[in-house]
């Protein structure tokens, strides 16, 4: 029964099924959203029409497709496909790799006969064909009679490779899974904030107990006054507000800290700072108004006690200048950042108040993940290495030669021509 069930693991077209099922899984977490509220995949995926005729939100919540990859029938098909590669390794492929170590005499002509390449040389000397297969880089190997060369050993770790590489991307991907966290933050400028707002967050995941500091935000405009680049300048602080790390950020660009990543991700206006004639500093709140090119925040200046006289403000970027509108809608002029504005109510606009996104995430499975992809581009140069070898019986006044390859077949029968020509 044990044989029975490691052959079964080990055996490459259980793998293949396994394999099909995590893509078909993967293919469903990628197009379904993942983890998003009851009432988005309500929306989405209505119990009538619902799509492909029977994918509705009840369907979706039943079997888990909201969260696929931290469910447990995807963690245990992950958890067989990993045993499944052990099982390999060990039963299959450390032997044959040890099998191919050892040296491989022929000592009959019925042996060479199951060859797929074999010539029979007149001569009384080896001498010629000891020299060409030492320019070809053989090893070899003599007993009396009889001689056994091979090259390219190296080419046989390359399945044993892949295996340790899928093992290592599988059980990164079990480790983000159960110690990942992801959150969402939106910080104002020159506010603190701790990791509060959690979008995800695995069994075993612990939130890190560091708060986060916006020092400043800005954004950077080509000539065409499109926006560019987006720049974060963030401090990590301690329990005591001690600064532990200052980094700037963007885009492409995130900062690290102790195993935490810092994401830019979103920007927003949040309020105007103005000061009057008199030096007083007041604050106004933005709104933002989306239409179909770009995104515009409002404001509306009251300029008496009943909020009824007044004018508008629009900012349609943080180049820091804005439009003026009064009540009416009539288009009074703009203002740049520090200068006065003098119909009515006369002020200085000293600020804008903006705000910054930041994705934090923890992801202790990245290193397993690199790792594993790094064997893996390594098992994939190691692939094209081929081992031969080559086996050699003198008899008399004949020698009887023959060899076998892996791969590159045609190029192995040049080199043979080349050692017996």
């Amino acid at each position: 029964m044990k044989q029975i069930i490691f052959k079964t693991l080990a055996d490459l077209r259980f793998a293949i099924i396994l394999l099909l099922i995590i893509a078909i899984s993967s293919i469903i977490g990628t197009i379904i959203e993942q983890d998003q509220a009851i009432e988005i995949y309500k929306s989405n995926y209505p119990l009538i029409n619902p799509l492909f005729g029977f994918l509705s939100w009840d369907i979706i919540l039943m079997f888990g497709f909201d969260h696929v990859y931290s469910t447990w029938w995807f963690v245990c098909f992950v958890l067989i496909l990993g045993i499944s590669l052990l099982t390999c390794t060990f039963i299959q492929q450390l032997p044959t790799l040890k099998i191919a170590k050892r040296c491989q005499f022929l000592r009959t002509s019925n042996q060479f006969s199951k060859l797929k390449i074999i010539k029979t040389i007149y001569s009384d000397t080896l001498t010629k064909i000891f020299f060409q297969i030492q320019t070809y880089h053989y090893s070899i190997f003599q007993q009396k009679n009889i001689f056994y060369c091979y090259k390219g050993l190296i080419g046989k770790i390359a399945p044993i490779t892949v295996h340790l590489s899928m093992i290592l991307i599988l059980l990164g991907t079990l480790i983000s899974a159960s110690g990942g966290l992801k959150a969402q933050e939106i910080i104002p400028k020159t506010e603190t904030t701790h990791i509060q707002n959690i979008l995800l967050s695995g069994f075993f995941s612990k939130i890190p107990t560091i708060s986060t500091r916006v020092n400043d935000f800005w954004i950077t405009y080509n000539s065409k006054n499109i926006i560019n680049q987006y720049y974060s300048d963030i401090s990590i602080l301690n329990n005591f507000g001690i600064e532990l790390e200052q980094q700037t950020i963007y885009v492409n660009q995130p900062a690290k800290f102790s195993g935490i990543s810092y994401y830019q991700t979103d920007w927003n206006l949040l309020g105007l700072r103005l000061k009057d004639d008199s030096l007083n500093l007041f604050q106004y709140p933005l709104i933002s108004i989306f239409n179909k090119s770009n995104k515009l925040w409002v404001s509306w200046i009251s300029t008496d006690q009943n909020l009824k006289e007044g004018f508008t403000i629009l900012i349609t970027d943080l180049n820091g200048y804005c439009s003026i509108y009064n009540k009416l809608g009539v288009f009074l002029g703009n203002l740049e950042m520090n200068e006065q504005f003098n119909i009515n109510f006369p002020f200085i606009l000293v600020d804008i108040l903006s705000s910054t996104g930041l994705q934090v995430k923890v992801d202790p499975g990245i290193p397993f993940i690199y790792s594993g992809f790094c064997f893996l581009m390594i098992s994939t140069l190691l692939s094209y290495i081929t081992y031969s070898q080559v086996w050699i019986l003198k008899q008399s006044d004949q020698i009887l030669i023959g060899g076998n390859t892996t791969r590159a077949k045609f190029d192995f029968e040049l080199e043979f021509i080349n050692l017996i020509k």
